[in-house]
């Protein structure tokens, strides 16, 4: 008993001289005390309170799994709290708390002679007391648990599932939905110049051998590129062309699993035997899994400047093809038709930068002397065999000149012909214009896969004018219309509705569509179908009062070498348009002649559309073509 008197007079003691010492403090070291107090408080607290426990929990590589189940899983997930709001609102208190004391301070006469003052300081002391007693350092506390537990992801995300599991202190257990995958690893783009080189390496970083990698099974490569081992770019490499689809697909596969997808759910992407991926890699397509099947049908006989051609169209738009063809037929009835290229030439405008607006007038009027494009053409034509630069119209823009040359390609669509030769006309002119500086080889005044105007007047690629003259018999027999009826739909539609549209090139009814797929059947740049399917489409009632239509295309870009036309698929359908690879009489000859078939396509699609909609019947075609009967659909 003496002893617990002794003891508590020890407290007191100690506690009178504790207070002694903060009679003698001044009123800011005071103040500033508490503040300290505080925060260490609040942190000690908070630290120690155990905040979130986070658990990784690793399944192994998932198998087939019901649509129910995931969907189940899925639902359990809970939506992570954005804890970077906390941090910055915790940031912000601690200011907020710290001003007010050391405005408190500064004026400590005052406020405490002003009861109202002194009342609100009081107030908002104490919320800032209950706000870091209650919520100060979760965010401190819980994003490192976070970061760790999202780092141990990123590494585990490519062979499995993980879920992350929440044990609060109330024992609530929440699962999280699938980590993100972290970003691919680089990849070379076309434009480097070692994508393509050898890889004689025998290892890799790690001190990984994979002299042997070619006899491993297809398991063991991917894990090695999923493990980092090995890059994914690499594997066509190091492995044959359609070992390397087969491991790449298998990768994927693991990586979609980890998300939830199908184990297999790229089997029904094809891949095998039906595509030499050796002529693939390096030219078509990069990180390459398979290939997509696309219907092609086959449109014809039309005649064609006294020849019957049938064009390939690959398309997945139901009674496209159905329709093309009743055009097809209705153009052939009534004699054929007749197509002219106006015009040939690829153009590749680069923009360059001189010192002043007028050096960049300078500029141009040197390179529309004719002495001196005769340098630019020489320079040009050094970098190839068949390029041969027919034009150079420069347009200034400031110190801007966008020098738009145009260059006739031969059988190849000619954009890396032109893109190489505009290299060397650059470095002509930096030689006579030191001062000049290239901003970039396309300068978008091309125009390259970009609806322009300067594409709609000056042409591109071929310019193709195509005419026809369908007998009324023919016009009310096939298309099932009359020829006042067709003329005039064309023309509120195709003339008037476009121009109230305010369309650049696009006075037709739907040349797009049979551009697209003529251009994914014969191997062409699909995106060039942009500017490809320029058309103004005319239709007259002739004084015999028959139909004439014609379509004109100032901008088909197309070639019958290079590029896609190389695939067996698509080198196909140009051997079946008789076009396939370069011309036997002259340069250009099958690019030239590919053009005029897809002109005249595109108007056999015009002439059936305009006829459909003048009859009222494109609906009903629709229905027929582009939907499948309920028992069909079943078997």
């Amino acid at each position: 008993m003496d002893e617990q008197e002794t003891q508590h007079q020890t407290v007191g003691m100690m506690l009178d001289q504790f207070l002694n010492r903060i009679d003698t403090m001044s009123s800011t070291q005071l103040y500033a005390a508490i503040v300290a107090v505080t925060v260490l408080i609040s942190f000690s607290l908070l630290g120690s309170s155990g905040g979130v426990v986070q658990e990784d929990v690793v399944f192994p590589p998932p198998t087939t799994t019901s649509k129910t189940t995931a969907k189940k899983e899925q639902r359990r997930g809970l939506r992570e709290p954005k804890w970077f709001v906390l941090r910055w609102l915790n940031y912000a208190a601690i200011v907020g708390f710290i001003y007010s004391v050391y405005t408190f301070a500064l004026h400590l006469e005052d406020y405490l002679q002003d009861s109202g003052a002194m009342l609100g300081f009081l107030t908002g002391w104490s919320l800032f007391l209950c706000y870091f007693f209650g919520f100060f350092g979760i965010s401190f506390v819980d994003t490192d648990d976070l970061l760790l537990a999202e780092q141990q992801q990123s590494s585990e995300v490519a062979t499995s599932t993980t879920t992350t599991t929440t044990t609060t202190s109330r024992g609530v257990i929440a699962a999280t939905k699938p980590a993100l995958h972290p970003p691919a690893a680089s990849t070379p783009v076309c434009s480097d110049r070692n994508s393509s080189a050898v890889v004689n390496k025998t290892s890799t970083k790690k001190g990984m051998d994979l002299t042997g990698i070619a006899d491993l099974p297809i398991e063991q490569v991917g894990q090695l590129v999923l493990d980092g081992k090995l890059k994914d770019h690499e594997l066509e490499k190091r492995l044959d062309a359609h070992r390397a689809v087969s491991v790449r697909r298998w990768i994927v596969n693991q990586k979609l699993a980890s998300l939830g997808r199908p184990a297999d759910v790229l089997d029904k992407l094809p891949y095998q035997t039906d595509l030499d991926y050796s002529k693939v890699h390096g030219a078509n397509c990069e990180i390459v899994v398979g290939y997509v099947p696309l219907p092609v049908g086959i449109v014809g006989p039309l005649t064609l400047n006294d020849e019957s051609v049938y064009v390939p169209m690959a398309t997945t738009e139901g009674c496209l093809v159905a329709s093309t063809q009743r055009g097809a037929k209705a153009i052939t009835q009534g004699g054929g038709a007749t197509a002219v290229v106006l015009k040939d030439g690829i153009t590749r405008a680069p923009c360059v930068r001189m010192a002043s607006a007028a050096d960049a007038a300078k500029l141009k009027l040197w390179c529309e002397v004719p002495q001196n494009f005769q340098q630019l053409k020489a320079a040009f034509e050094s970098t190839t065999s068949f390029g041969k630069l027919l034009s150079c119209n420069p347009t200034v823009a400031g110190r801007n000149v966008y020098l738009r040359l145009c260059c006739f390609s031969g059988d190849a669509m000619g954009m890396n012909m032109v893109s190489k030769g505009s290299l060397a006309v650059i470095d002509l002119l930096k030689r006579t214009f030191p001062q000049l500086q290239l901003v970039a080889l396309s300068g978008n005044m091309c125009t390259d896969k970009k609806a322009a105007a300067t594409n709609w007047l000056e042409g591109r690629g071929k310019s193709v004018v195509v005419e026809a003259t369908i007998p009324q018999a023919v016009v009310r027999s096939t298309l099932k219309t009359t020829v006042h009826a067709i003329c005039e739909t064309n023309l509120h539609k195709n003339l008037v509705g476009s121009a109230m549209a305010g369309v650049i090139g696009g006075f037709n009814a739907h040349a797009s569509n049979i551009v697209s797929a003529v251009f994914l059947a014969t191997g062409q740049d699909p995106a060039q179908n942009v500017e490809s399917s320029n058309c103004i489409t005319l239709l007259e009632e002739t004084p015999e009062g028959d139909l004439w239509i014609s379509c004109t295309m100032p901008s088909i870009e197309v070639g019958t070498v290079g590029g896609g036309t190389t695939l067996a698929a698509q080198a196909a359908c140009l051997a079946a348009m008789g076009v396939a690879g370069g011309g036997t009489n002259a340069p250009g000859e099958h690019a030239k002649k590919l053009a005029t078939m897809v002109a005249a396509a595109t108007m056999a699609g015009e002439l059936s559309l305009l006829a459909a909609l003048a009859a009222n019947t494109l609906v009903a075609a629709h229905m027929k073509h582009n939907r499948k009967s309920s028992s069909s659909s079943k078997k």
